[in-house]
């Protein structure tokens, strides 16, 4: 497949971080239409011997399937973590923080990247941000137990709430929750406190977790028209 415009820039910096793969390797495996691409390239290297003994955990039952069809060998994630995990972004900030969670798989996405050794963001330019939330809303999972009081507490943070819908009914994740998009920051037109308000939604009884991603990535690549941007965590925008 030759993918055009944005998906052959997404596929390239999904290459660009495969090239980091070694034979061995446990890998923490992403979900979204960036991440499928480096799937799809891990299967087309361990099909050619090119990586040899590489297994996978994956972040949702979406690339579970894929990876299963192109017979990557799949585990659970053990209590050690996993030596590399490579996922893309919803937005990415000045010192690669990022909101994921737009493709509802945020919870066992930060799971396995918070268990990596090393993480690795992927993505296409537009991604880029000046601040979180500038484009992309947060996403928050929330049980479904009390979750209009959930709401109502995500609000009272000064939340603009829009449950995430699968046609017209609720999405239901792959955990069984569902998700509030969430605006701060005057819906999206003003920066807001991502540490503070990172701390405030885990303390909310009734969320799973949230999409702010701070301090977890360690690289990121970036591809435009120009190629393909390596940016470490010093990276200032």
């Amino acid at each position: 497949m030759n993918p055009t415009g944005v998906e052959h820039f997404k596929r390239q910096a999904a290459l660009r971080a495969l090239a980091l793969v070694e034979s061995g390797m446990l890998l923490g495996l992403g979900t979204g239409s960036t991440a499928k691409w480096l799937v799809e390239g891990l299967g087309d290297k361990l099909r050619t011997g090119e990586l040899t003994d590489v297994a996978g955990v994956a972040t949702s039952r979406q690339t579970e399937e894929q990876a299963a069809a192109l017979g990557i060998r799949l585990t659970e994630l053990p209590p050690s973590g996993v030596d590399l995990a490579i996922d893309g972004m919803d937005e990415l900030a000045p010192g690669l923080d990022a909101i994921k969670g737009l493709g509802g798989a945020l919870t066992r996405e930060k799971i396995v990247a918070v268990a990596a050794t090393r993480f690795v963001l992927i993505g296409d330019d537009s991604k880029y941000v000046s601040w979180l939330g500038q484009r992309a809303p947060v996403p928050v999972e929330v049980v479904p137990f009390g979750h209009q009081r959930t709401r109502r507490a995500l609000e009272y943070l000064g939340a603009v709430t829009a449950p995430r819908m699968a046609g017209r009914e609720p999405l239901v994740t792959d955990n069984g929750n569902l998700i509030y998009d969430c605006r701060f920051g005057a819906a999206g037109t003003e920066p807001f406190d991502a540490p503070t308000l990172a701390l405030a939604l885990a303390e909310l009884p009734g969320v799973v977790e949230h999409g702010l991603f701070l301090g977890v990535a360690d690289l990121a690549f970036v591809a435009s028209q120009d190629g393909v941007a390596e940016h470490g965590r010093e990276w200032r925008g």
